[in-house]
């Protein structure tokens, strides 16, 4: 009936509609912002040290490769080496940098993505690594500039895992909720700069856009004043 006075349910039902309306309008501008504090002069340092690695062509799938260069190793052209590279490039990174994280000759080239999660988790805290609680931390702690690894550990111990280094990013709450953090890479694709779900997309349940999936976060500080 025109003119009829709204009953209580339905003020309480606009009040909700209205309270959540706000809710989602006020939570935009913060959904824009970047994510995970600004990238400090360590995180520009880290970036550029990624961007330095020559991983897009370095490290290449299909070749037998050096594990701390990266180059084609021409005297062994095959072998059970010579599929992806994920933990030798990450195992590379760690070195150059002065950190140390599981790799030849302490343990080979094949399945080692699998052993770094193993000892990171296990062994990791005795050599100044320390694991996060997520992938939040996580790109928080690559924008002020530490070497940070997300790892799958295959639940087939007969298949490989997979390994990444996160680096700096100014993306956003809503960009990271969705493909997690950036990361730079050698495996079945070899990248400088990409996202934690293509990095990682071939392996399922690795990552999972908001829960963050089953992957493993660990970070350690890196002396830039020793690092050439």
């Amino acid at each position: 009936m025109i003119g009829a006075k709204p009953s209580p349910r339905a003020l309480r039902s606009y009040a909700a509609i209205v309270g959540l309306w706000a809710l989602v309008v006020s939570a935009g501008p913060a959904l824009a912002q970047p994510c995970c504090g600004p990238i400090t002069p360590d995180g520009r340092r880290l970036a550029a040290f990624l961007n330095s690695t020559g991983v897009d062509h370095l490290w290449i799938a299909g070749h037998h490769i050096a594990w701390d260069t990266g180059e084609e190793d021409a005297g062994r052209p095959d072998g059970r080496e010579e599929k992806t590279h994920c933990s030798a490039f990450a195992a590379a990174v760690a070195a150059r940098l002065g950190v140390y994280v599981l790799r030849p000759p302490d343990h080979e080239q094949e399945l080692l993505a699998n052993a770094q999660m193993s000892w990171l988790a296990m062994s990791g805290s005795g050599q100044g690594w320390r694991t996060l609680p997520g992938y939040l931390e996580a790109q928080q702690a690559a924008n002020r500039g530490e070497l940070v690894l997300e790892a799958f550990e295959n639940p087939d111990s007969h298949r490989s895992g997979h390994v990444a280094v996160v680096r700096p990013s100014d993306k956003t709450l809503a960009e990271l909720d969705r493909d997690g953090p950036q990361e730079t890479q050698a495996g079945g694709f070899n990248a400088l700069s990409t996202t934690t779900a293509k990095g990682f997309r071939s392996h399922r349940g690795a990552w999972i856009p908001d829960e963050g999936g089953s992957l493993g976060y660990y970070a350690h500080a890196i002396d830039w004043s020793a690092v050439r």
